[in-house]
Order: structure tokens, then sequence, then C-alpha cells
């Protein structure tokens, strides 16, 4: 029965749908095709005439290109080759951890296959193009699963589908945007976490693109190797765009993925009204905010868009927007999905935070938005925890930015998270053929690094991580644990929920009831990150006192 449940997936999975789509390629008439060598200054620095890849002094990766589409995929491709085959290696890395078998991992292949079959009806022509020009640089090694080509096309949906399985993959970005008399200087400032994590290795090379387009507005992004799409930049108009997932259900076919929309309206939209118009024509597969700024208008909008929905959010009378992970606009005030994802997740407690801070008389400038940032406490300076999901900085994020759209300025983090220093960029000189000597940063501008970084607190959040894979491990495995590596895990990070209910299911699982609702209880004392994650202690709990009264009995 089985055998024959495989021959009718394989039959699915290989229908003429998915040929058309495996095999379809962009029109390239109107584009230049060259084959580009790069030139070697040392391990840090790359060039292509006048278009470079540059490793600055905080270790993140500075690329700047120029062309058409298919130039611009194809000159970043070679610059960035060999960040190119880490960054997918890291991600089939991911992939190994969870299906090890390679006969599965096929299996899993021909599945996105279906998955993706209609995608490229929905990526237009000159995103296609680029794509292909950069996948020109992809590695030989995953051919066998799947042409270059195509598997760089479907993992530009992976951000999304990393938001989709929202419980499965830790998202939660947090955005802000403050102006008039919230601002130092009275102009827009808009700050953000990109809390999206896979592993570390995703996180390790970053990339601050600079693009200069023959059609359409030059723009920064931040962004990892083998992506074009933009889940934080600004273009040389003044328009930003951030994205933040919401609550979407799990897909049934891939459609545009969220980053090449926030490409688009970075590249062809100067306002508000232009950006909504951009996202208004997109068919989506998961559900997004989409938080614009806009120099020329003075002013920030929230485009909230689902597969089924779609939402414009604008405040009145206040000089400030923030955006965490739940929709805000009129049309998305009886959505169930957003209504739960409110009530049970950690958008709400984070969405306080900003509102908590933005009550106070306080004026924001860089150096304070970035401050903010980095807070690791919660509401009423409430300590959470070292990596609770309740913090703005909750010790994961791909990065942090912060924009000054009126002045063109951007502030970007090095790593580790968002706690390296921030590195500054003047758009205006970058894009205004002001670049010297590959030297595109403002060093008087930058931000230094957080001290925490210098702390015991911060050694011991490192080992908090080491040990806290160690010991679901031992869980998995039921295996034992000496009490004193216990005790010295909860030092780590002891006031952090996670923790002790780690310790408890430790116990729980070697049937030690009474040490187990100890530790339960000590878990509850704390700051839980959601609702389900409460459920489940006080679920454990009940259980470990029913088996001790009945030990007792």
């Amino acid at each position: 029965m089985n055998k024959f449940f495989y021959i009718l997936l394989f039959i699915f999975f290989t229908s003429c749908g998915v040929q058309k789509s495996l095999k379809d390629r962009p029109d390239l008439s109107t584009y230049h095709s060259q084959k580009y060598t790069r030139d070697k200054v040392n391990d840090s620095l790359f060039y292509i005439a006048d278009n470079f890849l540059k490793k600055n002094k905080t270790q993140n990766w500075e690329l700047y290109v120029s062309g058409d589409p298919l130039e611009i995929g194809q000159k970043t491709g070679v610059l960035t080759k060999e960040l190119y085959e880490y960054q997918e290696t890291s991600f089939m890395n991911l992939i190994d951890d969870y299906i090890p078998s390679k006969r599965r991992k096929k299996f899993l292949f021909k599945i996105l296959k279906y998955y993706n079959r209609d995608l490229y009806q929905y990526i237009t022509n000159e995103h296609k193009a680029e794509i292909l020009g950069l996948s020109e640089s992809a590695t030989n090694r995953y051919d066998s699963l799947m042409d270059k080509y195509n598997r760089n096309l479907f993992l530009h949906g992976a951000h999304d589908i990393g938001h989709a399985m929202h419980d499965l993959m830790l998202v939660g970005c947090s955005s802000l945007a403050v102006w008039d008399e919230k601002s130092e200087d009275g102009g827009l400032l808009i700050g953000r976490n990109f809390d999206f994590y896979a592993n570390d290795d995703f996180a390790k090379n970053k990339i601050v693109s600079f693009v200069k387009p023959k059609v359409g507005y030059p723009y920064m992004s931040i962004t990892w190797a083998g992506m074009i799409g933009v889940s934080s930049g600004m273009n040389l108009e003044g328009l930003t765009v951030t994205i933040n997932a919401g609550k979407s259900s799990i897909p049934f076919k891939a459609k545009t993925p969220i980053s090449l929309v926030a490409l688009e309206i970075l590249q062809h939209a100067s306002t508000i009204e232009e950006a909504i118009a951009i996202a208004k024509t997109k068919k989506v597969f998961v559900s997004e905010s989409i938080m614009v700024g806009s120099s020329k208008d003075h002013n920030v909008a929230l485009i909230e868009i689902s597969p089924k929905n779609f939402g414009v959010y604008q405040v009145k009378n206040q000089p400030y927007l923030a955006c965490t992970n739940h929709f805000q606009s009129e049309e998305y005030n009886n959505d169930n999905r957003n209504n739960k994802q409110k009530e049970e997740s950690h958008s709400v407690y984070r969405f306080q935070k900003l509102e908590e801070y933005l009550a106070q008389d306080k004026q924001l400038n860089p150096t304070e938005m970035v401050k903010l940032l980095r807070d690791t406490n919660g509401l009423k300076n409430e300590k959470l925890g070292y990596g609770n999901e309740k913090a703005l900085n909750q010790l994961l994020a791909h990065h942090g930015v912060v924009f000054q759209p009126d002045k063109r300025l951007v502030w970007v983090s090095s790593n580790p998270y968002q706690l390296g220093e921030f590195t500054a960029y003047d758009l205006n000189k970058i894009f205004n053929d002001s670049i010297q000597n590959f030297t595109i940063n403002v060093d008087s501008l930058k931000i230094e690094k957080d001290i925490f970084l210098t702390t015991e607190d911060y050694k011991n959040y490192k080992k908090f991580r080491i040990d806290k894979h160690f010991i679901e491990d031992k869980i998995d495995r039921k295996e034992t644990i000496t009490k004193e590596f216990l005790e010295n895990y909860i030092n780590t990070n002891p006031d952090f929920w996670l923790v002790y209910a780690n310790v408890a299911e430790y116990y729980f699982t070697q049937k030690d009831y009474s040490q187990a609702i100890n530790y339960y209880k000590l878990a509850l004392s704390k700051e839980i990150t959601t609702v389900p994650d409460r459920n489940k202690i006080e679920k454990n709990l009940k259980k470990c006192l029913q088996k001790t009264s009945k030990s007792v009995n």
C-alpha cells in the first residue's frame, strides 16, 4: 500500500505543470549578457570595473553593483561566489539536520517542485532575469536535486515558508517609525530588528548591498548571498521598506515571495501611494506587514497583505508608528488568525514595550533608536531572561537597521545580532559617484558596539545556547544528566523561564515528578513567551501532580 502511495505521489509531483515550471526561463532579449571575471585585491576585496565586494572592519560585506537585471545578477554572482556557496550550504545543512536521508531529501525536493509549480507566473521578468544571472555562479553540489536557476528561485520563497510555519521558526521582528516631536531633528527616523533565525551560519556573512539599476531608483538593502529580495532597505528617493511577518496558514502553493514585493516597491516607488499601488497588484502566499516610510510624504504606512485580504494602516494625530507581528488595519479587525496571534503570541507584548517607551517625554535620534533596538528587558524594565522573544532584542536578529530618509542616511548592525557596531552610510554620496578606494561608509557617524558584549551575562548567554542544545538532546534520548550540570545551566540564564522548563522536562522524562513539579512552578513564576508555552507547562505540571498523588495514595 505504501509503495503504491509513493508511486501515485511521484506521478502527481512530476506532472506536466511541474515540468512547465522547471523549463520556464526569463526573456533576456533586452538585457546584456556577459561572462564576467573579477579582480582580487585580497580575501576581503574583489571588483569588476567599478562594481565591488568588500569586507569592512566590522566583518560585514559591502556590495556595489550596477546595470540591467541580468548584469546585476551576473556581477553579484561572480563577486559573491564563495559567500553564495557558503549560504546555500548552510541552508542545505539545515535541511540535513531534519532530513538526513538522501532518499527522503530527494522526495522533499519533488514536493518543493510541485509546491512551487506556479511560482514562475508570479515573479516579474526582471527579477527572474536577475535570479538567472545570479544562479550562473551557484555551486554544482546540489544539481542532482534541482538545477541552479530553479533552486535559487525556490529559495526566494524560503523566507515566506519560514514565516508561514511560524511555530517552527523563530520569527519576531519589530519596527518603529517616529517623526515631528518624537524625532530629535523633526524628520523621519525608522528602526527595525529583523529577527529571522535559521541557524548561526545563516547570519554569519551579512551583505550590505547597494544596487544602481538602469531602470528604477538606486537602493540599498541588508541581505545574504544568493538573495535578491529585500527585508530591509531604502532607496535614493528616501523611501524605506521593512517587512514583518503576520500570522499565516500554511499555503498550498507558492505565489509572489514577499521579499520580491518589497524589492519592487523599493526600486520603483518614491511615495507611499506608489508603494500601495504596486502591492495591490501582487498575489502572495503568506501574511506580512510592509512598513513603508517616505521622505516625500513625511509619513509612514503599513501595507498589510495576505492571500485573502489587503489593508493599509496609517496613524492620525500622533508622530509615531509601531509594528510587530500582528495587523492593525480595519480590514483585519475580524480576522481570526490575526486575533489569535494577538492573544497567544509575543507580538502584542513587544508592541506594548514600544508604546511604553514612546509614552515617555523623549526624542529619538539614531543612537537612541539603536539603544532601544538592543533592549533585552520587558515592560516596566522587567528582566525577561536573555533570548526571550518578548524582548525587542531577542539575541537572534539577522540584523538591526536605522534609517534617516530625509538625509538618506542608514546605519547597519554588525555581528553578533544587533550588538556590534552600527556602520553608517550616506546614499547621496554612494549613488552620486563619490566612491573612492572602494570606501562607502561614513566612519564619523558610526554607533559603537554594545558594552553588553563585554559582560559576564553575555558570556553566560553564549554558554546557555550551547547547554540548551545539550540538555534538549539528552531529553530526547532519555539519557541522564548530572545535578551539577542542571544547576549550572539554570545559572547561565536565571531570569529565563525556559531553563526551568527544560530542567522540569528532564526530570519528567526521568519520572522524578517531585523535582519536575518544583521546576515547572519556577518556570510559571517567570515571564513566559507565549500562551501555548504556558499551557504546555501547566498541562505537564498537572500530570506530575496526578502522578505524585497516585504514588502517595
